[in-house]
């Protein structure tokens, strides 16, 4: 299977660039995954974790998130956060 681009960005930096295999974002209206060649999707996230799987069956990384928005297109997922902890 395709890897999934990622980005991680807060207003200081970019927090990470990277292959993965699914991130599961916290929407606002409830947790989505994606994997490569998700549909296009804009969506506001709640205060809460995202969740990184690596590769398929990897152990996830969570990075608590607050605030802001993920956008999914052609060229992956970029998650935009207001802040990280």
């Amino acid at each position: 299977m395709a890897d999934l681009h990622f980005e991680l960005v807060t207003p200081e930096k970019l927090v990470r660039s990277e292959e993965v295999f699914m991130v599961v974002v916290p929407g606002t209206e409830g947790d989505f995954g994606v994997l490569a060649n998700h549909a296009g999707v804009m969506s506001t996230i709640r205060d809460a974790d995202l969740v990184i799987y690596a590769s398929e069956g990897a152990t996830p990384e969570t990075i608590s998130v607050q605030g802001g928005f993920a956008q999914v297109d052609e060229k992956g997922l970029t998650v935009l956060a207001e802040a990280i902890s």
